[in-house]
């Protein structure tokens, strides 16, 4: 099993209390060193774009209930460029850039190649750069670098075609990294079908209408009047159909990114120091991107056991073959880590933070939620950890164990990181 670290680098308050930028960034430094120092295999860090305290006044709040900043590192290759230089073994993964926002894929890419550029100069350097990529938590970052629909049809659309916008970023990313020339026509195109959007239930009782879940067709809707007098109809694809113009089972979208022929620069890099990571369990953009080059899965913690197991077995087949055979440790998995010699105290403190959580999410205090989230997470003494890792996970995975959730102190994190390295692994 191997072990790396998760830093949210997130500005909120705890205990009545919430660090200045200086401050934060000051305590991820001194985390990330130690991290180094005690061995832990990659230091994975989140990054997040414009402020969440300000989005909260707008017509469409995200989180109105946070409070500060969800992220501050806005930049993994910046902040990437001063971990190499302040620790010697450690790596560096972004948890995960948004390749949507900000520039967008080919800007991203760019800014990657430069990035590796400098890295990789000098000839001893062996150290990667871990790529998680995905198209962003929140629409309202996507939204301000212009990811809106563009007329009609991509209004009507809007719902499917969002999510597949991605595929052709993700895709745009993979081939200028490898170094290719393309332009835009060269790029798979975006054809959304019926199958992609949920049809309508209408309650045959009380006339509610809502959006199904298409796996819930078979068995019939049920309203939340109870009943389950009621039929679906495909009203959302009748949309995309009138404002195409046409009765179809398929329709072609226009690229997003429209440009001739194009190359990035610099070329001349070691892309052995680059490993890409797809933050994405979508089947398809899993495989997609594994025809071009070896791209392996970012997870989270809150992720059901099944999608876990049916990623490993996809991607046993769909992984590129100049990556060498699929290994479980190439998709890690994120687990919230809260140790203590003293179980109970860990305990409750668990409760706390995962409280603070919730509540800063949605605005109250779910006690199933935080049930849920305690047992998804690594929680007591070095003992009653390494039972639970031992149980949970399997002898060959990667764990991110994030030790910074909703604690800014900075003494209290770095003691986690070295009792688990110091008692619980030696357990395991």
């Amino acid at each position: 099993m191997e072990f790396d670290v998760f830093f949210s680098i997130s500005q909120t308050p705890v205990d009545g209390h919430t660090p200045t930028e200086a401050e934060m960034f000051r305590a991820f430094f001194a985390q990330v060193e130690a991290a180094d120092t005690l061995g832990y295999g990659v230091a994975w860090v989140a990054e997040s774009h414009l402020s969440t305290e300000v989005q909260k006044s707008n017509r469409r709040p995200v989180v109105p209930h946070w409070q500060g900043e969800i992220g501050l590192n806005t930049s993994i290759t910046t902040l990437a460029s001063y971990v190499f230089a302040r620790t010697k073994r450690i790596e560096v993964g972004a948890a995960i850039a948004n390749v949507l926002c900000m520039g967008g894929p080919i800007a991203a890419a760019e800014k990657v190649a430069a990035f590796m550029t400098l890295h990789g100069l000098d000839p001893a350097e062996s150290r990667k750069l871990h790529l998680g990529f995905s198209a962003g938590r929140f629409d309202f970052m996507n939204e301000a670098s212009g990811i809106v629909p563009r007329n009609a049809l991509e209004a009507a659309a809007w719902p499917a075609l969002k999510g597949r916008i991605f595929n052709e970023a993700a895709e745009l990313l993979v081939r200028l990294l490898l170094g290719e020339t393309l332009s835009s026509e060269d790029v798979t195109p975006t054809v959304l079908t019926r199958a992609d959007f949920w049809p309508t239930a209408i309650c045959g009782a009380c006339g509610r209408v809502w959006d199904l879940p298409r796996k819930a067709v078979a068995s019939g809707p049920r309203c939340t009047c109870g009943s389950t007098e009621g039929t679906v109809e495909e009203r959302a694809w009748a949309r995309v159909c009138a404002a195409a113009g046409s009765e179809s089972e398929s329709i072609r979208f226009d690229h997003r990114w429209v440009f001739e022929r194009l190359r990035i620069v610099p070329q001349d890099w070691r892309r052995d120091l680059l490993q890409l990571v797809i933050g994405s369990h979508d089947p398809d953009i899993q495989e997609r991107v594994n025809r071009f080059a070896p791209v392996r899965v970012f997870n989270l913690s809150i992720t059901p056991p099944a999608v876990i197991d049916d990623t490993h077995r996809r991607m046993t087949q769909a992984y590129h073959p100049s990556g060498g055979p699929w290994r479980r440790s190439y998709m890690p998995r994120t687990v919230m880590v809260f140790l203590d010699e003293d179980g109970d105290r860990a305990r409750a403190r668990a409760t706390a933070a995962l409280g603070a959580y919730w509540t800063a999410l949605e605005g109250t205090i779910d006690p199933n939620k935080i049930t849920n989230a305690a047992e998804n997470a690594l929680v007591g003494s070095p003992d009653e950890v390494a039972a639970q890792v031992r149980a949970r996970f399997h002898p060959d995975d990667r764990l991110m164990l994030w030790f910074d959730f909703f604690d800014h102190d900075s003494d209290r994190v770095i003691r986690g990181m070295r009792t688990f390295q110091e008692r619980v692994v030696p357990l395991l």
